[in-house]
């Protein structure tokens, strides 16, 4: 199956966090995305590996993906070595797409920064032709997806690139609220974490609506990039 975006995240809930408003217009677009999640976030101070398991697919459904894998990575001891990069990189010769929207290029959790690294450079690698991968027995094709993009999270870093995506904060917000064990819920008795306070969720929209607010549209998502962002003409830009 070909993607055109595959979007990558070091923990479920990464992706809906960090892009998830960008990937219900895109798929409201006609465009196929996936999702890859790097661990089982099993760390989680709130909820297990088996409930961010079903959570995520409850994320993945609101969010209209084609498809949802976990590698399976050690959740905060993952590295940005060979092995893990051959991993990754079978899975972006598997599914070819011409987009990547990874995590933060730094972030508070250690494994953000990681994953970003791991993703950017399995998608430099994966164009190699001399580095060979198989799935399933046969053998990949080499593939450099066009684009990579990285999403913010926790901190508030300057964005390169703003996309519109007002009337799409709703299926945002549902793809989040689908981990219920993670965030705000004034019933739960579990430990409080940096991420289960209603300041924190209230936040997701107030980054949205003032990133809006300075490119003139009610909401927006931004995006961070490690080369020049192209455009064929200055009219293209809004």
């Amino acid at each position: 199956m070909k993607l055109d975006i595959l979007a990558i995240g070091s923990h479920p809930d990464d992706v809906e966090l960090g892009c998830g408003a960008t990937i219900a217009k895109e798929v409201h677009n006609g465009k196929k995305v996936g999702i890859i999640d790097l661990t089982r976030g099993e760390l989680g101070t709130r909820g297990t590996a088996e409930t961010r398991k079903s959570e995520a697919a409850e994320g993945a459904k609101i969010l209209g993906v084609v498809v949802r894998e976990n590698m399976g990575f050690a959740d905060g001891f993952f590295i940005n070595d060979k092995a893990h990069q051959l991993e990754l990189i079978r899975m972006i010769r598997k599914y070819q797409p011409e987009m990547v929207l990874c995590n933060a290029i730094n972030d508070r959790h250690i494994d953000h920064a990681k994953g970003s690294q791991l993703a950017r450079d399995a998608c430099f690698l994966s164009g190699l032709m001399k580095i060979e991968t198989e799935l399933n027995g046969k053998v990949q094709q080499h593939w450099r997806p066009k684009y990579v993009y990285h999403y913010i999270q926790w901190k508030n870093i300057e964005p390169d690139i703003v996309v519109d995506v007002s009337g799409f904060m709703d299926k945002k917000m549902q793809a989040v609220a689908a981990y219920k064990t993670q965030f705000f819920d004034p019933e739960s008795k579990a430990p409080q974490t940096p991420i289960s306070s209603k300041n924190f969720t209230d936040s997701i929209d107030y980054r949205a609506r003032d990133l809006g607010r300075l490119i003139g549209t009610e909401h927006a998502e931004g995006f961070t990039v490690e080369r020049y962002a192209a455009v064929k003409s200055l009219f293209d830009l809004i």
